[in-house]
C-alpha cells in the first residue's frame, strides 16, 4: 500500500485489509513523507503485519509503488490504495485465481468520498480485458484492484523511468509474458476524491490526446529493455 497524507481515509481501508491477512501475512506500507496523521494511524493498529518503510524524499505515485514493492516478501503480492475498501472475501477468491493465473484484476465499484456510487462496474465502464494492443490502446488495469505472483519481480521492476502508470507498465509485462486473467467479480470499493494521487479513473479530468501519445511511446521506448530483462530473468 503507498500512502501520503492518507489521514482521512486509511483507517477504513487498513482495517478492510488486515481483517482478511492470515497470521503470517504483511501488508507492507511505503510512505511517501506524510506531513497529516497517516503514520500515527497506522501504528494506533499495534498489529506486528504492518510494515512502514518511509521514502527518503518524496518519490511520487509511481516511485511509492516502488518502494513498496521492493520491500515485499510475500509470494503473493496484492497492490493497495490508501483510499479504497476491500470486501471480505477479496483476498481469498483472487488468491483461489492465482494458482492458475499469474497476474489477476478483479472489477471493482468506483465510489466518491462517501462511498456512493458513481458507477457500479470499472470493468464495464473501462471494456477492461487482456491482450497488449487492447491495453496499449487503453489501458484497462487497474493497480488496487491487481494481484500477482512475485516471481514477476525481476520483471516488472525497476519501473521505467518517467512511466505514467505502474499499473499499465504491470499489465504490459502481463500480456507480453505471462497468463493474465480479469475476475469478473465485484471485490471492492475504489473512492474517488480530489485528493487521489492517480486519475486511472476519473470521471471529470479527461486525458489529453498528447498525453495518451506520450504514454505509449514511454511504452514503446522501454520494450527492447523489457525483453533484455526478461530473458535475463530466467
Amino acid at each position: 500500500m503507498a500512502t501520503y497524507n492518507g489521514e482521512k481515509y486509511i483507517y477504513e481501508q487498513t482495517r478492510s485489509i488486515l481483517d482478511q491477512l492470515a497470521a503470517g501475512d504483511e501488508l507492507i506500507v511505503s510512505d511517501d513523507g506524510s506531513t497529516d496523521n497517516t503514520i500515527s494511524v497506522l501504528e494506533s493498529f499495534k498489529d506486528h503485519r504492518i510494515k512502514i518503510f518511509r521514502n527518503e524524499g518524496n518519490k511520487g505515485p509511481v516511485g511509492n509503488f516502488q518502494n513498496a514493492l521492493e520491500n515485499a516478501s510475500g509470494n503473493y503480492i496484492f497492490l493497495a490504495d490508501q483510499d479504497d475498501v476491500w470486501f471480505d472475501n477479496k483476498i481469498a477468491v483472487m488468491v483461489s485465481y492465482l494458482d492458475k493465473y499469474d497476474v489477476v484484476n478483479c472489477d471493482c465499484e468506483i465510489v466518491d468520498n462517501n462511498l456512493a456510487t458513481l458507477k457500479e462496474s470499472f470493468f464495464e465502464h473501462h471494456h477492461s480485458g487482456t491482450g497488449f494492443i487492447k491495453n496499449f490502446k487503453r489501458n484497462t488495469y487497474m493497480g488496487n484492484s491487481m494481484a500477482f505472483k512475485k516471481a514477476l519481480l525481476p520483471v516488472i521492476l525497476p519501473f521505467p523511468p518517467n512511466i505514467p502508470n505502474h499499473d499499465l507498465w504491470i499489465g504490459v509485462v502481463a500480456d507480453l509474458f505471462y497468463k493474465p486473467y480479469f475476475i469478473p467479480q465485484i471485490l471492492g470499493l475504489h473512492r474517488r476524491h480530489d485528493s487521489n494521487a492517480s486519475n486511472t479513473f476519473d470521471i471529470k479530468i479527461k486525458t489529453s490526446f498528447w498525453q495518451k501519445v506520450n504514454k505509449r511511446v514511454l511504452v514503446l521506448r522501454n520494450l527492447p529493455g523489457l525483453f533484455y530483462r526478461k530473458i535475463t530473468s530466467r
